[in-house]
């Protein structure tokens, strides 16, 4: 911490004796209020207990008097610390009391030293690397003038039948919430996801691969004036929009796109959470409703119940 803190302007031997002064004026200062604290004992007559009190007073604040002096003699030759310091103001932060409970200095110390052989080790691998040569033969160029032909995805398109099965599998799966397929415009997937009576999900599918999804009340009409899937509006419901947020990012949180089925089925575990949308306490906070919503964040792992702001 010392290396931190002490630039080359400090004169290290003046600092160390300022600190034996400091030392030796503190020692002085306490025994002049330890005389002033005994008074006058252990002596048979006034008359010399009065002697032995002056004469331990007055060598307590000769203590004093010299130390005091030697101590300003001593600040001027420690010097003043350079103002070009590597971390500049942060230095600033050594001199919190409470070290062991806010040990950012160390911290940001260990970071610059950390930085610093990073640099380093980069500035010896980018010279190594110039040095070898980058030049292609003419029968790598040759090789790479064949361009490869791109393989297409496979996982993106999927029999229908198989998409179905899936779906059917998942319904299944969870007893309290049943599923609706249909396919408007094509071959693509539409769900209609009906949780209990507690919400709606729409779930707009390309194969197996989930695009969008919309939650809405459970007595919210869920269909437009020609009968499809209304996949556009939103719920009237504060609180069934921020699950639709929430079934957004739990989209962009499963994903892997060599197992497919795998993120469908994992997603409706996640949403199934949502069985005790209102009955569930939050975890962190212990209360059913802040700011007049119920707990709306799942989590993605352990499916517990939290407030929007308490999940921080």
């Amino acid at each position: 911490m010392a290396e931190g803190v002490l630039s080359p302007g400090v004169n290290l031997e003046a600092f160390s004796q300022a600190i034996a002064a400091i030392q030796a004026l503190r020692s002085s200062v306490t025994r002049v209020f330890d005389c002033l604290k005994d008074g006058m004992r252990n002596k048979e007559t006034l008359e010399g207990r009065e002697k032995g009190f002056v004469a331990a007073f007055q060598e307590s604040l000769h203590s004093v008097s010299i130390s005091g002096p030697e101590l300003e003699r001593l600040s001027n030759l420690v010097g003043k610390p350079s103002e070009n310091h590597p971390l500049h103001n942060s230095g600033l932060l050594s001199l919190d009391p409470v070290q062991d409970k806010t040990p950012l200095y160390s911290q940001l110390l260990q970071a610059y030293k950390w930085s610093n052989k990073l640099q380093y080790h980069a500035g010896l691998a980018s010279g190594l690397l110039n040095q070898q040569s980058l030049k292609r033969s003419a029968n790598q160029m040759g090789v790479s003038a064949k361009r490869r032909p791109k393989a297409q995805p496979t996982t993106l398109v999927l029999p229908p039948q198989y998409v179905d099965d899936v779906i059917n599998r998942i319904d299944r799966m969870f007893p309290e919430m049943s599923i609706q397929l249909s396919r408007p415009n094509g071959t693509s997937a539409m769900l209609l996801v009906t949780l209990g009576k507690v919400l709606k999900v729409i779930v707009v599918m390309r194969s197996l691969f989930i695009d969008r999804t919309i939650v809405k009340g459970y007595n919210e009409n869920v269909y437009t004036e020609d009968g499809k899937l209304d996949i556009w509006s939103k719920s009237n419901y504060q609180v069934f929009q921020k699950v639709t947020d929430h079934a957004t990012t739990a989209l962009l949180h499963y994903q892997l796109p060599q197992m497919p089925d795998v993120v469908v089925r994992s997603f409706m575990t996640w949403l199934r959470s949502y069985i005790k949308l209102f009955q569930a306490p939050c975890q962190r906070c212990g209360k059913f409703l802040q700011d007049g919503l119920p707990p709306t964040w799942r989590d993605f792992r352990t499916l517990e119940a939290f407030h929007d702001t308490c999940r921080q």
